[in-house]
């Protein structure tokens, strides 16, 4: 099978479905088109089924947490519990047979949360804790992208992705930076409060006080008294909201930096004849005068506008 080309998104290729496929015809090939294919009937009409019971499954558990349901109704949540792990597990095995590499897809993303939803139901004989951590078949509902054929959705949530990547470092160092911040405040309304307040008790109180400050949750289980304590919280308080929109720069930036890498460069160049700029990358006429983009040459494929187009983006 080819390479996926760019009509594939980032979700579909970490599934290792495309080019998993069986190399002769037969019932492995059949059971292949079912399970992985949503482009036909049989296996639209699966995939459907799976989302339903991946949605009942969660439903379930929801009441199960719930006391007067668990009571009024748990023998009947034990049989549901059996039946849906007997469903996964089968489709799981079958997903694995009918592969012509089944490791490929064990360590796949989907391949690892096929997995990781069916474990926790055998861990329940042993671990009965274990039990609520089927709620990671809610992360099977991904497969709904695919399955309706979402691709802007999966194209988005690839740029996201790659936009939070490239921003790691800068938030790693940020958010090192801010536990520093913290250590050092904590440390500082310690030395003011811990003589009349008996809730900043010791560093690491004082330490887990900022921390629930500077991040605007304001818990108000332990609140300075004194004078000074409370100016130093207030200007912790303040200095929050700036901390909080660091991040979201970040990440911002870099989602406009993926954007402007998509974007063709003649989709960049002004109007020739008042200078508008923003246009949509299709548009070939201004949306301010009217006039025509690109009145001499095709879409930026004359070096002259190409060299324009890059020096223009710079300047938004």
């Amino acid at each position: 099978m080819a390479k996926p080309d760019d009509d594939f998104t980032f979700l579909e290729s970490l599934d290792a479905e495309y080019d998993n496929e069986p190399d002769h015809p037969g019932w492995r090939q059949r059971v292949y088109n079912i399970i992985f294919k949503s482009d036909t009937r049989k296996g639209k009409v699966f995939d459907i089924i799976l989302v339903l019971f991946i949605l009942t499954n969660i439903g379930v558990l929801l009441l199960e947490s719930i006391e007067t349901f668990s009571v009024r109704y748990g023998s009947l949540f034990k049989i549901l519990d059996k039946i849906y792990l007997v469903f996964f597990t089968l489709e799981v095995l079958l997903r694995i047979i009918c592969v012509k590499w089944p490791g490929r897809y064990i360590f796949s993303f989907y391949g690892l949360i096929d997995l990781l939803s069916i474990i926790p139901s055998y861990l329940e004989y042993f671990f009965p804790s274990t039990h609520v951590l089927m709620m990671i078949r809610a992360f099977r509902l991904l497969r709904v992208f695919r399955i309706f054929k979402l691709v802007k959705f999966l194209n988005e949530s690839k740029r996201l992705l790659f936009a939070m990547i490239r921003s790691l470092r800068k938030i790693v160092i940020f958010l090192f930076f801010v536990l520093l911040l913290t250590i050092f405040l904590g440390a500082i309304m310690y030395v003011l409060e811990s003589a009349k307040n008996p809730q900043f008790s010791s560093i690491p109180q004082s330490i887990y006080w900022a921390i629930v400050t500077i991040t605007t949750v304001g818990y108000g289980d332990v609140a300075p008294i004194t004078p000074a304590g409370k100016i130093v919280s207030s200007l912790i308080m303040i200095l929050g909201y700036a901390i909080i929109a660091v991040p979201t720069g970040i990440l911002s930036t870099s989602m406009m930096r993926e954007q402007w890498k998509r974007l063709p460069q003649y989709a960049l160049l002004p109007c020739p004849k008042c200078g508008e700029k923003g246009h949509e990358t299709d548009a070939a006429f201004c949306k301010n005068c009217g006039a025509a983009l690109y009145p001499d040459t095709d879409k930026g494929h004359s070096s002259d506008q190409t060299g324009t187009a890059v020096n223009d983006a710079s300047t938004l």
